[in-house]
């Protein structure tokens, strides 16, 4: 079967701890109704017993949708889950082993920091779907995120790369018409949109985001 459609305008990336009380599946469906059109399952601290379940729960949310459910590093959880794919970084599963365990129709992104990141993709000639390019600006959420590269070398990855790129890192509102300026696909967000104390927050400020990006389109 072919892989599922992939659109990056707005791609989400999950915090359990940024999303609280509210938790990552009701955080999801409000912003999946609210405009997000892709999700990132993030918990690098959960076991894989914990993160199956949950990211079943979020799955369930995402039913019908047509919104495609990725699994940060642990290529190996994307069955079970029954998610659409999977994303690696620099240092975690080399791709072409991601691909061998996930079949040729699921989704594999790549994160990226730098134009010789995409320069060894190519020429590894890796089967992927995306690269995640970042972070842009200084952020919190990832305490061993590489240095930030700006916009300066987002537009350098864009312009090198085969693969449509998203942006992450320290994106609002305002700073996704930024990106949307540099040739980005879309734009991935974490503690923009994670952590509204409820539902109706969080749809806000999906809505404001997709907003941005829609009208620097």
């Amino acid at each position: 079967m072919p892989r599922p459609p992939l659109d990056l305008t707005l791609y989400l990336v999950t915090d359990t701890t940024l999303c609280g009380a509210l938790g990552v599946p009701a955080t999801v469906a409000a912003a999946a109704r609210a405009g997000v059109t892709a999700v990132q399952l993030r918990d690098p601290a959960a076991p894989d017993t914990e993160l199956v379940a949950l990211g079943r729960a979020v799955a369930a949310e995402l039913a019908g949708t047509g919104i495609p459910l990725l699994v940060n590093d642990r290529v190996h959880l994307v069955g079970p889950i029954g998610a659409a794919g999977a994303h690696v970084g620099q240092g975690d599963l080399d791709p072409a082993t991601a691909r061998a365990l996930l079949g040729p129709d699921a989704l594999l992104g790549l994160s990226a920091q730098t134009v010789d990141h995409v320069a060894a993709a190519r020429a590894a000639g890796w089967d992927l779907d995306y690269l995640g390019v970042g972070p842009v600006w200084p952020q919190t959420t990832k305490r061993d995120a590489a240095t930030p590269g700006g916009l300066a070398v987002l537009r350098e990855i864009v312009a090198a790369s085969p693969w449509p790129c998203v942006a992450i890192g320290g994106i609002d509102a305002d700073r996704a018409t930024l990106v949307a300026r540099q040739g980005a696909a879309g734009v991935a967000v974490v503690s923009a949109v994670c952590g509204g104390p409820d539902a109706g927050a969080v749809a806000a400020a999906t809505r404001r985001l997709r907003a941005a990006w829609d009208a620097a389109r």
